[in-house]
This record gives structure tokens, C-alpha cells and sequence, in this order.
């Protein structure tokens, strides 16, 4: 088994670490000490972690039933997360990312006394603040045209502890064809999944401006099996654009209303639609603001 990969940054407050498909930057605050050991403990949860993940694959690739059994911490925390989605179809793939960065976060605040912690997994970001503390994220308009174009900042008294993004553009295959969707939540696992489904839900059952194929077609080993997903999308009337952002919207309506999410931003082709907007202040200043992409003082 190889071991994986760990570089402390030239800052002093960030880690890499990285294995296979996993990529995280931990950041942390505090005393020098305590950073230190938040680094240490990192390593240590981290060892081992895609190996345990990679046993209980199979189960984590199948539709979500409540008698799903898989056996590892962040497989079960996996199970967990897309237990209050599955109204729907989804696997517990949905919140993989998410997932792993808050088992490792929630695993380094247990052990080290910090006032500051994000794990960014790829994009999806699991946080600690202090209270009395705050992080101010980048917003990224387009995943093909990446640049910083805006910024919101969270405090640790709004209860955001994950955040997550999805779309048809993005590293994960969407059966929808949002640029993106980013969702604030409890947990990055709860935002991830949360995220997937509202991009899924962006969309236009019959419109000849969007290509699929079946998502084996391009991954054979996706959970998702033959179905459909958005490879391309055309540009779209301005009708188009509202009739599919109104349909997501709807979706994320539903889980803040049922306490699944805390906010959330829908972007199509120049379009956003907010939900939950006491959370999302900067995106109300512009149409062009839809992922949030890490952290930044």
C-alpha cells in the first residue's frame, strides 16, 4: 500500500495532503503549537483512509436502502448523509467528498484546541470557527474560467460547518445542467449531497441544446450506472434558463425548509437564483457569483 502524500505549505497554516483521488489543504489557526499538532493528527486519521474507504465500494456505489451496510467511519458517514435525500435517487457516492474532509476536521478539533479549521477536499470544505470568529470564502463565477469574484464571510454563529458545489461542469457527472450549484450546510457531507441533487434538479427534460450519454460510458466504474448525463450544453433562450433554475430552486426551497441546507446559490449561463439569502449577502450583489472555492483570511 502506498503512503500518501503530506507537505506543509510555505505559510506555516496550511497542509497538503493527497492519495489517489484525494486531495485536501487543511488549514489552521491558533497557538503554534496546537497548529502543529492539528497537522500531526491530520497525518495520522489520513493514513490509512482510501483503503478503508476502497472496502466498502461496492455497497457505497448502490442506491442508498436503509439496510445498506458498509463497515468504515467515513463510509458510514457517508450512509448517513444521504439518508434524509433519499426520497430521490442517490448513492452515499453523493457525499464522498464531503464526507472525508469532515471526518478529518472533526477528528483534528476533538484532539487540538484551535480557533480557526477548514479541510478543503477538492472544492468541498468542511469548517470549525471559534466562536466570536469568522472566514471569508472566494466565490469562483465559472469552473472553466477560474478567477475570484467575489468573497462572503461566515461566522462561526451562523452554524455553516460545510460547504459543497456541483454542476455539469464540474469534477462529478450531473444528470442537470447548472454551471453550478453551491450549497452552505451543517456539514460538507449534508452540502455535498445537497448540492448534487440541486444541480440534478437544474434542468430541461426535453430540449435539444443538451447532449447526455450514459455516465458508464465515461466512467465505468460510476455509481451511476446507464444513466443519462450532461456532457454538453448549448446556449439557451432566456426562457430556458428561468424554467431550469426555477426547478432547482424549488429543490433547494424544499431541503431549507426542511433544515437540510442553510443557503444556497444556482447559476445557469449568466443567471443566479439565491436561496436562503441571510447566509449568501455577496451573492445578492451579482448575477456573476456562484462557487464558493476555499477559504481565504
Amino acid at each position: 500500500m502506498y503512503q500518501h502524500h503530506s507537505a506543509q505549505l510555505p505559510d506555516g497554516k496550511r497542509l497538503h495532503l493527497q492519495q489517489g483521488p484525494i486531495d485536501l489543504i487543511i488549514a489552521a489557526e491558533g497557538t503554534e503549537t496546537e497548529v502543529q499538532k492539528a497537522f500531526e493528527q491530520a497525518n495520522l486519521v489520513f493514513d490509512g483512509l482510501l483503503a478503508r474507504l476502497v472496502l466498502d465500494l461496492g455497497a457505497l456505489r448502490s442506491p442508498y436502502s436503509a439496510d445498506l451496510l458498509v463497515h468504515g467511519d467515513v463510509a458510514q458517514r457517508m450512509v448517513r448523509a444521504v439518508a434524509p435525500f433519499a426520497s430521490q435517487f442517490v448513492t452515499p457516492m453523493a457525499a464522498v467528498a464531503g464526507s472525508v474532509a469532515d471526518h478529518v476536521c472533526q477528528h483534528i478539533c476533538k484532539t487540538c484546541d484551535l480557533t480557526k479549521l477548514y479541510v478543503n477536499n477538492g472544492g468541498d470544505i468542511a469548517l470549525f470557527l471559534a466562536s466570536g470568529e469568522s472566514y471569508r470564502v472566494g466565490l469562483v463565477a465559472d469552473v472553466e474560467q477560474p478567477g475570484l469574484n467575489g468573497t462572503i464571510d461566515i461566522t462561526a454563529d451562523q452554524g455553516i460547518g460545510g460547504i459543497a458545489s456541483s454542476g455539469w461542469k464540474g469534477r462529478s457527472h450531473s444528470f442537470g445542467i447548472a454551471d453550478t450549484v453551491t450549497v452552505l450546510a451543517d456539514c460538507a457531507a449534508e452540502a455535498d449531497v445537497a448540492a448534487t441533487l440541486i444541480a440534478n434538479a437544474v434542468n430541461l427534460l426535453a430540449c435539444d441544446k443538451i447532449t447526455r450519454q450514459p455516465a458508464h460510458s465515461l466512467d465505468l466504474d460510476s455509481d451511476l450506472g446507464e444513466r443519462l448525463v450532461t456532457v454538453d450544453v448549448k446556449r439557451l433562450s432566456a426562457d430556458e434558463v428561468e424554467e431550469a433554475l426555477s426547478a432547482g430552486e424549488a429543490q433547494a426551497q424544499e431541503y431549507l425548509a426542511q433544515g437540510l441546507i442553510k443557503a444556497c446559490a444556482l447559476t445557469l449561463q449568466g443567471s443566479t437564483r439565491v436561496v436562503g439569502t441571510m447566509c449568501l449577502p455577496t451573492i445578492l450583489q451579482s448575477t456573476q457569483l456562484n462557487q464558493l472555492e476555499g477559504a481565504q483570511l
